[in-house]
């Protein structure tokens, strides 16, 4: 199990602590799931079905 994070309306963060060593979240809804990177800045790592609607929502939240 992979600890959340966060809860902002329909999306949840969380990780995988083993996962890699360059930090990043996990973000995922009911539409699929996204990974960021956060270092050295904030930016998609890779995209599992999210819309661009939803990317969107998420760069605002």
């Amino acid at each position: 199990m992979s600890p959340t994070v966060l809860r902002i309306g329909p999306f949840r963060f969380y990780f995988f602590s083993r996962e890699e060593p360059r930090m990043h979240v996990h973000v995922e809804c009911a539409d699929g799931e996204a990974k960021f990177w956060l270092e050295p800045a904030v930016a998609l790592a890779q995209n599992y079905g999210l819309p661009n609607s939803r990317l969107r929502l998420l760069w605002v939240t």
